[in-house]
Parts: structure tokens; C-alpha cells; sequence
């Protein structure tokens, strides 16, 4: 028969009253246990000494017998110090959603496109003074080649009419 050290509800409708009791692990939460080890008043204050009674001598017991605890039961086995409760991680408890990936993505694709953009406007800026200057000496020169080609351009015209 497998034992388990775990809470059976009792007490009304949202006034919740637990004991904690050893039971074959088979019987309903509420059901048939073996003995009764201690109570829990989870509407007492945290710092409240009555909010979890423990019988220590019998919790041992039970767990020299082979008795497993629920992790509510380990946690109050814990804090008395009379079990050492291994602490547990779920690294894929934070991670989040598919959803929730896809909207961090694309907000980040949108943020590097606008920090993108603005770099690009940023050198447009550097580079415009450069290109104002280069224009500002450029107009004689082009007018100067762009003559020659214009002319050429309509003479072979008039050829060929």
C-alpha cells in the first residue's frame, strides 16, 4: 500500500480548513485516511503559530515508513525541519507563448527597421553638405560635356531626316 502525507479539505464553502493526514494514496482527497498528523489554516496569518500544527514525531513516522508528501506537505515538513525539500525549476514556466514569441519578434524586426532607417538618414545628412558642394562646382563642368553631346546628338538627327 503506498502512503501519502497529504492535506484533506475541509470547513465551508471558501473557508477552507485542512488536515494533514497519512492515506493509501489510492482514496479520494476527502476520503478514508490512516491517521490524522497535524491541521492547516490557510485563512491565518503567514506569521500565525496555529496556521500549520504539526505532530513531528508521527510526520517521522511516516516518513521513515515510506510515506510520500504532497509538495504542499513537503513545504510544511520543510519549514519545521524535518525534511529537506529539494527546490524545483521549470525554466519552460516563463517562457512564453507562440503568440507571444511573434509579437516580440516583429516588434523587434520593427525596431531594427526604424533604427535602420534613421542610420540611413543620418549618413544622408553627413553626406548631403558633400554632395551640395560637389554640386554647387559641378554645373560648369557638366554644361560644358553636356553641350558637346547635345550638339552631336542633333546633327545626327538632322542626318537622318
Amino acid at each position: 500500500m503506498a502512503i501519502a502525507l497529504r492535506l484533506s479539505r475541509g470547513g465551508a464553502k471558501k473557508r477552507p480548513y485542512y488536515r494533514i493526514v497519512a492515506a493509501d494514496s489510492r482514496k479520494p482527497r476527502d476520503g478514508k485516511y490512516l491517521e490524522q498528523i497535524g491541521v492547516y489554516n490557510p485563512l491565518l496569518a503567514k506569521d500565525d503559530p496555529a496556521r500549520v500544527k504539526l505532530d513531528e514525531d508521527r510526520a517521522k513516522y511516516w516518513l521513515g515508513v515510506g510515506a510520500q508528501p504532497s509538495d504542499r506537505v513537503a513545504r510544511f515538513l520543510d519549514a519545521a525541519g524535518i525534511r529537506e525539500r529539494e527546490a524545483r525549476n521549470n525554466p519552460n514556466k516563463a517562457k512564453p507563448g507562440e503568440k507571444a514569441t511573434e509579437r516580440a519578434e516583429e516588434k523587434a524586426q520593427k525596431e531594427a527597421d526604424a533604427a535602420e532607417a534613421l542610420k540611413a538618414a543620418e549618413e544622408e545628412a553627413k553626406n548631403a553638405p558633400a554632395e551640395e558642394e560637389a554640386a554647387a562646382e559641378a554645373p560648369a563642368e557638366d554644361a560644358a560635356t553636356e553641350a558637346p553631346a547635345e550638339e552631336a546628338a542633333a546633327e545626327e538627327e538632322a542626318k537622318s531626316e
